[in-house]
């Protein structure tokens, strides 16, 4: 994996966790859709990354 991909993964990275702290500040109460909603966000962005880098080195 080159730098340039290093880099957008990162910045991916600390979009996703900025939005998810401020998902969880701005959260009334923290339930199972505010949770459900971090998991299933997690699973859609992470799970197509991890086959186009990770996987293709295998």
């Amino acid at each position: 994996m080159g730098a340039s991909n290093i880099i957008r993964l990162g910045f991916i990275i600390v979009l996703w966790l900025l939005l998810c702290y401020l998902l969880l500040t701005r959260a009334e109460k923290i339930d199972f859709m505010v949770i459900f909603t971090i998991v299933a966000s997690g699973i859609v962005i992470f799970v197509p990354l991890y086959k186009k880098y990770i996987r293709r080195k295998k």
